[in-house]
């Protein structure tokens, strides 16, 4: 599994993932990851850059598969009209809504040219070719999944290992059709995985303390990702509104209010006033709401920006990451 402990910190766009974050995770044993998702390939790079001239461990990048289509034109200029009053309040323009793959083919070629040791995927299964390509560049490769049918798929297509989303998971459904999100807790899509592969399985969604990941391990996971669990770490990127928020008791909700695909997070004004009117449409509405996200960010508001969460989230601590993989291996061992 390329680290010592069975421990991965999960891929977290949008800032908390750090190469910082990463070397501590990987210093300590555990498999640290970088997430690439609505990153420049130069930014990528860097962080690539940045992680090597902190740790030589081996280290992991997320890719976000690509849409397979776009949303509906009509519903998501609705939407926009729907949010316009935000706009209007927080002095901003609304971005554009357009349909992309988040430089898909750059990325991929990427992580091929630097060897990444690891790539997993999101929101898809790439096909036969692509998972070839990049074990010939020597990267091994995982890929999420949220049914039993999802992890059949990847398995048929060469995946080296699945990760096994359960719906308690923060952050958005890992789901190959946006439409029809995996809806099943992690303990039951485990045994039901188990049944369609004999790939090694990742669990994650909802696991946050050791108590969590003996669970996974005991009922077959070969490691536990977390990912909410680094979030108040001093080396994630995590905004200090958010941090606030991971520090409260709001429930958490999923919700399609921020990019257009079903997310977990912790509820706030945004959701209870948009969610519903939000369409299917990613990465549309995520470039549509980009700007009021930005501005609330930048407020230090936490009811106008998206609040990534499992439902675990209770549980977080504030301490380094690498104290955090240690606690944890000393209680599984």
């Amino acid at each position: 599994m390329l680290s010592e402990l069975p421990i991965v910190q999960a891929p977290m766009g949008g800032g908390p993932s750090t190469p910082e974050l990463a070397a501590a995770v990987g210093e300590a044993g555990g498999l640290g990851f970088l997430a690439a998702g609505y990153r420049s390939v130069a930014a990528v790079r860097a962080d690539i850059a940045a992680l090597r001239g902190l740790s030589r461990r081996p280290f992991g990048i997320n890719l976000f598969a690509p849409p397979a289509r776009p949303g509906e034109p009509a519903e998501i200029a609705s939407y926009a009209e729907e949010l316009r009053g935000d706009a209007e309040r927080r002095g901003v323009e609304l971005g554009e809504p357009r349909y992309d793959d988040d430089g898909w083919e750059e990325k991929l070629a990427l992580c091929a040219d630097e060897r990444v040791p690891l790539v997993s995927f999101t929101f898809g299964c790439p096909d036969a070719a692509v998972l070839r390509r990049l074990h010939e560049a020597g990267c091994s490769t995982w890929v999420t999944v949220t049914t039993p049918a999802e992890a059949a798929a990847a398995t048929r297509a060469g995946a080296g290992a699945l990760v096994v989303q359960g719906v308690e998971a923060g952050g958005h459904r890992g789901s190959y059709n946006p439409a029809q999100p995996g809806e099943l807790g992690l303990l039951a899509l485990l045994q039901l995985v188990r049944t369609e592969t004999g790939l090694p399985l990742v669990s994650t969604g909802g696991i946050a303390d050791a108590a969590a990941v003996r669970a996974v391990l005991a009922a077959g996971a070969s490691a536990a990702q977390l990912g909410t669990a680094f979030m108040l770490t001093p080396e994630a990127g995590t905004s200090e509104a958010h941090r606030r928020a991971l520090r409260g008791s709001e429930r958490t909700v999923l919700t399609r209010a921020f990019t257009g695909r079903l997310a977990r997070g912790i509820e706030n004004r945004f959701i209870r006033e948009h969610e519903h009117a939000a369409p299917l449409g990613y990465p549309e509405v995520h470039h549509l709401t980009a700007p009021l996200r930005a501005a609330a960010r930048a407020e230090g508001d936490p009811d106008g920006l998206n609040l990534w969460a499992g439902e675990a989230y209770a549980l977080t601590r504030e301490q380094p990451a690498a104290e955090l993989v240690r606690s944890l291996a000393a209680q599984v061992a």
